[in-house]
This record gives structure tokens, C-alpha cells and sequence, in this order.
């Protein structure tokens, strides 16, 4: 595909790109790191802690396919670290991605879900439903990755400003960490 860039929210397929060398060498780099949370549309139903999660009344639990989302593995090593994986097996509900996943749990598919917090992040007003900031300790860091494809003057200045401080306040704002010094 006619592409210059490529962000990707892993950093496994910018790194195998540019093992490759389908990438311009040096150029990838973390923009970002997400951040899970435990989210439900409705306001009451996700509290302080994972108590919501030991809650054999719930009928679903939403997450990302593991095999594939990185969002997804992060669900399930919460899960494994809390020692509560076994009681959920027969009610997950798989997304594809984490954004089919928050649509499962938007439209009432699932009471509750992993999700990014990106996605419930609104701007000047409180969060959409309730959450759970889920500990970063309890799932390895999602680690997202840019990778410039061709060097072209187009993608060389977009790069430079997702390096740039204006672009790293933007994605903080959005509800995303950042890696220390931005670096691979």
C-alpha cells in the first residue's frame, strides 16, 4: 500500500517490519503507551479495585482476542495476575480488536470490558460510564510504535511531529502514557 507511515499499537509488527527492511532504518519509535482499563457504560456498576470482576452475577466479560489485540493480552495476564481467569472462561465475549470490544460493551453485548483508555477519554467532560484504571503492574505495557516506510518529506515531518512535545501533550491528553525518552 502507498503508505509513508506506520503506527501500529504493539511494538511487534514495526519491529518484524523493520527486520525486514521495509523500513527506512532508525526511524522506529514508541509514541505511545496504552492504558487498560476495566469499563462498563453504565455509571454504577464498576467500583474502586477489581471487586466488579469477582462478581459471579455478570453474565459477560468483554476482551480483545488475545492472539492478536495487544489490549487484549493485557486483559488476560489482569485476569491471570488476579488469579481469576478460570471463572470467566465461559463467559468472555472476544472482539477482534479493542475497538469491536468497546462496541460489545457500548451497545450492552457485555456488562463489562476491557478497554483502552483512550477510549472513554471525552474531553472537558467526565468519562463516558464507569471504570477501572487498571494497575500497570498487573499487565506487560502496551507498547505502540511508529516505523517510517519510505523517506519522503511528507513522512519525515509527520514523524518529527509525533516526536514533537505539541504531539506529546496531545496524546497524553487522549489518555495514553509515554515511554521515557521515546526511544525502540
Amino acid at each position: 500500500a502507498p503508505f509513508d507511515i506506520f503506527l501500529a499499537a504493539d511494538e511487534k509488527r514495526p519491529r518484524k517490519l523493520e527486520k525486514e527492511g521495509l523500513t527506512v532504518p532508525g526511524s522506529r519509535f514508541t509514541y505511545a503507551i496504552g492504558k487498560l482499563i476495566l469499563w462498563s457504560r453504565d455509571p454504577t456498576t464498576v467500583g474502586e479495585g477489581d471487586g466488579v470482576l469477582r462478581d459471579p452475577s455478570l453474565d459477560h466479560l468483554a476482551v480483545a482476542n488475545p492472539r492478536f489485540a495487544p489490549y487484549g493480552r493485557a486483559a488476560m495476564e489482569v485476569l491471570a495476575a488476579l488469579g481469576i481467569k478460570e471463572s470467566w472462561e465461559n463467559r468472555l465475549v472476544h472482539g477482534e480488536t479493542v475497538g469491536q470490544t468497546f462496541q460489545f460493551v457500548h451497545h450492552g453485548a457485555s456488562e463489562i470490558g476491557f478497554v483502552a483508555l483512550s477510549q472513554v477519554v471525552r474531553l472537558g467532560q467526565k468519562p463516558l460510564g464507569s471504570f477501572w484504571m487498571v494497575p500497570e503492574h498487573l499487565y506487560a505495557p502496551i507498547v505502540q510504535q511508529a516505523v517510517l516506510l519510505k523517506d519522503t518529506p511528507e513522512g519525515n515531518t509527520f514523524m518529527t511531529f509525533l516526536r514533537s512535545e505539541k504531539s506529546r501533550q496531545i496524546i497524553t491528553k487522549w489518555g495514553y502514557g509515554l515511554a521515557e525518552g521515546g526511544g525502540p
